[in-house]
């Protein structure tokens, strides 16, 4: 996708992932970033001095190339690229009032690692289902790249995907920084379940860390999760992919394991013995991988993929069952 001369890229969302992105995109030139938070006195606060006080605050943000906005529709005005960055589960207040029209011609970014819950779709899909976006025309922000790197100006590198490689490949280099590398890939389906499932995964890292698990088993399972989402993703859209690169492989590995993954910390609570709620309240942040189990276990239905880590992490969210007794039943169904 060609821009001549500035390009207006709305971003959706206040989160830390939000602000990175925001970060990542104030190092292009010509570009210009139409920001919508929710929240007012974070909006206020921007304005008036140049950083989110809720994340990543100690992140600059140069007025001269961003502007806050109050109303989404405000933000999506004008704008060629609308990166969405808020939960999954909240899309759809978030994007409350807005119809079609509002994003004809424009290019949908997804930076959500999550599904839509109860409709148990991917972000692409609920946005073309909802607002009529072809798939050709949204991408997916994925790959190992925790916000509080790209914070850090820590080297990071993302995958960009789409069923259209150009239009990967038009936003990819926006994603391109001193910092980021952003590599354009045409697994959109892929990439994206992909994505959902390395959080499940995350969590169950989490509870077997709470629970007292050492490296060993961890390494074990992640192995196992590896080959879990293979079958899944390739049941579901069968086609030649590389599932050990970094867009697959690299984007588990670092949620499973990073300090800042806050999928492992809430899995991690809740193998010390957190309730669901309890955990929810404390994090103050969303785990994807919350929602994103229940979407799975729901699909799975219609295809009888063998998941044996996502359904015991559905068990002990949803079924309460006894973290340990599920994990211990796990050992068996691991190689």
């Amino acid at each position: 996708m060609a821009i001549e001369g500035l390009t207006k890229i709305a971003v959706i969302g206040g989160g830390s992932w939000a602000t990175a992105i925001v970060k990542i995109l104030t190092e292009q030139s010509h570009v210009q970033i139409r920001w919508w938070l929710r929240n007012k006195a974070d909006i206020q606060h921007i304005r008036q001095f140049h950083h989110n006080p809720s994340y990543l605050s100690d992140v600059h943000l140069p007025p001269k190339k961003i502007k806050v906005y109050e109303q989404v529709a405000e933000a999506l005005k004008g704008s060629h690229f609308v990166i969405l960055a808020v939960p999954a589960a909240f899309i759809r207040d978030s994007l409350a009032g807005l119809q079609a029209r509002h994003f004809h011609g424009k290019v949908i970014v997804s930076a959500i690692k999550g599904m839509i819950p109860q409709e148990n779709l991917l972000v692409t899909d609920w946005m073309a289902a909802t607002y009529g976006v072809p798939l050709e025309q949204t991408c997916v922000i994925a790959g190992p790249c925790h916000a509080e790197e790209v914070a850090l100006e820590k080297q990071s590198f993302l995958t960009i995907a789409s069923t259209n490689l150009s239009t990967a490949a038009s936003f990819a280099k926006y994603m391109t920084c001193r910092f980021v590398a952003a590599r354009p890939l045409g697994d959109l389906y892929g990439v994206e379940y992909a994505a959902v499932m390395k959080n499940i995964v995350a969590m169950a890292c989490g509870i077997t860390h709470g629970l007292g698990y050492g490296d060993n088993f961890q390494a074990v399972l992640v192995a196992n999760a590896m080959q879990e989402i293979g079958r899944f993703v390739s049941t579901l859209d069968p086609r030649e992919r590389e599932l050990t690169s970094s867009a697959y492989l690299g984007d588990l590995l670092v949620t499973s394991y990073s300090q800042f993954s806050r999928n492992r910390l809430f899995g991690n609570m809740i193998g010390r013995g957190y309730s669901v709620k309890a955990a929810q309240l404390e994090m103050k942040m969303i785990a994807e991988g919350y929602y994103a189990t229940r979407s799975i276990m729901e699909l799975n239905k219609a295809y009888a993929v063998s998941l044996p880590i996502t359904q015991a992490v559905h068990a002990i969210l949803y079924a309460d069952q006894s973290p340990a007794a599920v994990m211990e039943d796990l050992k068996n169904h691991l190689a």
